[in-house]
Formats: structure tokens, sequence, C-alpha cells
């Protein structure tokens, strides 16, 4: 038998010219998004260019109305002071679409995310919300729309990002999507509300530090985000984090494919927070009761029903951290945290933080203004 030669792998050539200039200036405006407003030697420093080729990518990038002087920086030295640089933040307008089972709220933002207006839209007409929508855009000066995010109830198809498993919900909310898209020019991008809340949480929250951890969303009814390895992960159907249908003991029944009353959502959505408080004597809003206006019998026994799904949580995923997110997760605090965190020691063998949230409800509107962000100036940028 004759010896078989192997191939040989050609060596990767050398980016050309164009490449290059687009790799450089994508680092850029990184930068400039990242950091704020740079001069030219400050560009330099961070992107380890020479002063020619950053003299350069900043004549293209003001050519292509990326970037622009929004100022000087003030350095005492002699001359002029150098000119700060900064992405046009008017260059386009996005939104940001909080839609809830009973209420819709918008956020308008330039292209940094910075808020321009925020509204309650209408609920009931998904054409009603769309006009709401462009009304409130026209008051604070912005143009057409490039962008919206939408952060819904329901599950989001991976491949598709189309809105699905919306049983259950009002008509209008299955509708706005749609509605979206035919009226507007812009991109409409639509994401489970708690997978945005947590893209929130690791960007501006109590996450920041953490490349792995689940969301626990607590509020009007109970879900979760999953995030392992700085990734968030959706699942074969984008299912992943539906924890409301988690079969736990002490609901006296079990979940089923369309009814998640016997799942850990009887445990821990609001209307069995209420319940609890009632039980213990409380009879006011089940945010305050979780504040501790309820005692501490209460939070006892409302931290050992969400120390069950954090042990779920725990065992499949071992996600290190488990985030009390929503507005009841804000109104608990670290006080609940901590009686969590105790509680599920004695549950999993896995050492698992359990922190509070630091944007509560505010999540949501939070992220969906960053993914509408990084979708635009992906298109923008040249990404």
């Amino acid at each position: 038998m004759s010896a078989v030669t192997p191939a040989l792998t050609p060596a990767p050539s050398p980016a050309s010219p164009s490449t290059a200039r687009a790799i450089n200036d994508r680092l850029a405006l990184q930068l400039l998004q990242e950091a704020g407003p740079l001069t030219a030697t400050q560009l330099k420093t961070r992107t380890g260019l020479s002063r020619p080729s950053v003299a350069d990518l900043v004549e293209r990038l003001t050519e292509a109305g990326l970037v622009e002087v929004v100022g000087e920086s003030g350095e005492q030295r002699r001359g002029p002071n150098a000119k700060l640089y900064g992405i046009v933040a008017h260059r386009a307008h996005l939104a940001a679409l909080d839609v809830r089972t009973d209420s819709v709220t918008a956020v308008v933002t330039d292209l940094l995310g910075h808020p321009l207006a925020e509204a309650a839209l209408p609920v009931g007409a998904p054409e009603d919300a769309v006009a709401a929508l462009l009304r409130t855009a026209r008051a604070a000066g912005a143009g057409d729309l490039h962008t919206v995010a939408v952060g819904a109830p329901g599950l989001v198809a991976p491949g598709s990002r189309e809105l699905r498993g919306t049983q259950g919900l009002p008509v209008w909310h299955r509708d706005l999507v749609d509605a979206l898209r035919r009226s507007l020019p812009a991109t409409v991008l639509v994401e489970n509300e708690t997978n945005l809340a947590a893209l929130a949480e690791q960007r501006l929250g109590t996450a920041r530090d953490l490349d792995s951890f689940v969301l626990l969303w607590l509020g009007g009814g109970v879900g979760a985000a999953v995030v392992l390895d700085g990734r968030l992960r959706r699942g074969a159907s984008g299912g992943a984090g539906e924890i409301g249908f988690l079969p736990v003991p002490g609901t006296g029944a079990l979940p089923s494919a369309t009814d998640c009353g016997g799942g850990f959502h009887a445990l821990a959505g609001r209307e069995a927070v209420t319940a609890l408080a009632r039980r213990h004597g409380f009879d006011g809003p089940a945010e305050e009761a979780v504040a501790g206006a309820a005692g501490e019998p209460f939070l006892d026994v409302l931290a050992e029903r969400l120390a069950l799904g954090a042990a779920a949580v725990a065992a499949v995923l071992d996600p290190g951290c488990v985030v009390l997110g929503g507005e009841l997760g804000l109104a608990g605090g670290p006080p609940l945290a901590t009686r969590v965190a105790r509680r599920l020691a004695t549950l999993t063998p896995l050492p698992t933080q359990v922190r509070a949230t630091s944007l509560g409800g505010t999540a949501v509107l939070a992220g969906a203004r960053l993914a509408a962000r990084e979708a635009a100036q992906e298109v923008l940028f040249g990404g």
C-alpha cells in the first residue's frame, strides 16, 4: 500500500487593507461607545494604531456620519485643546418596549441608548399602540425609528425569532409585534422579557461580575433566564427557564402542558405570595409583604418556597448564582436573598450564591434598550 501524503493546510493570508480598516473602525467605534468621547491621542493609545492610521479612521468615520467632534479635552498644555470625538448619537433613533399582559411601556432613545422620551402605550388595539409610539418618537424629535426591541412574555423561537407560546395572553398582545412590523420601516426584534431582564442584570445590575447565573423572575408570573459562560441559553424551542411549570412539592397538584398552576408558579407567583401573606395576617400589597411588612415567619416560609426552585436550578445547571429578580425580588432585597441562600445550602451540595436584583421590574425595559442599541450599531457600524 502506498503511503498517503497528508494535505497541507495553507497558512492564513494577511487581512486585506480594506478588511484591516473595517476592523480598526469597528474597534474605534466600540471604544467610543464604551469609554465615551476620546481624543485622537487616546484612540491611538487604546487601539495601538499609529497616529496616521488613527487620523485616517477618524476621517473615514466622520465622513460616514458615525463620528463627530463633541467638545475639547480641556487638557492643560500648550496650544489648542485636543478635539474630543464621539459617536453621532442622533444618527438613528430606537425604541424599547416592555409588554406585560395588561400594559405596554415604551422608551425612545438615541443611537447610544440615551432615553429621549418614555410613554405608556394603550392596550387593546395594536394599531393604537403603534400610533402612540410614533407620536412619542415625534415629540422627542426623533425621525423614523431604526430599530425596535420588544420584551414580552411567551416563547421566542430561536431560529425565526418569532413570538410563540402565548396561550392565555390577550389577543392584542399576540398581535402587537406583527402590527409593529407591518407599520414601521424599522427592524423589530422580540425577546422573552426575562431574558432581557437577565441581559440588563449582566450589563448594568447585580450580575456584572458573573459569567454564569440564573435570574429567577418574581412578579405577576414566575420565570427564569439562564446565562452560562457569558451566553444567554434559550433552549431548543426557546423555552429554557419556564420554571413556572417546574413540578415541586407543596402545590397539591401537577402542572400540565397548558397550565402552570400546579407548578412552581403556584408557590412563587404574585397571587400565591399575596395569599401566603394573608395567612400570616397581612392584607397589603405583595411587595410590602416581601419587604418585611408581613413579618419574619412569612419571609421564612417564602424563602423555603423560593429555595425549592433555586435548588432545582442548581442541581441541573450549576450556575453558581441565582439572582432574585422582578418586582418581588427587588422588594425582598438582601434580607430575602440571605434567607433563600441559607435554606438553599441545605438542599444542594453545589455552592450557589443568591443575590437580590438591583433593577427590579425596570430590568426588562433596560434590557430592551441594550438589545435595540446593539442591534442598530451592528448594522450601522458595519458589523
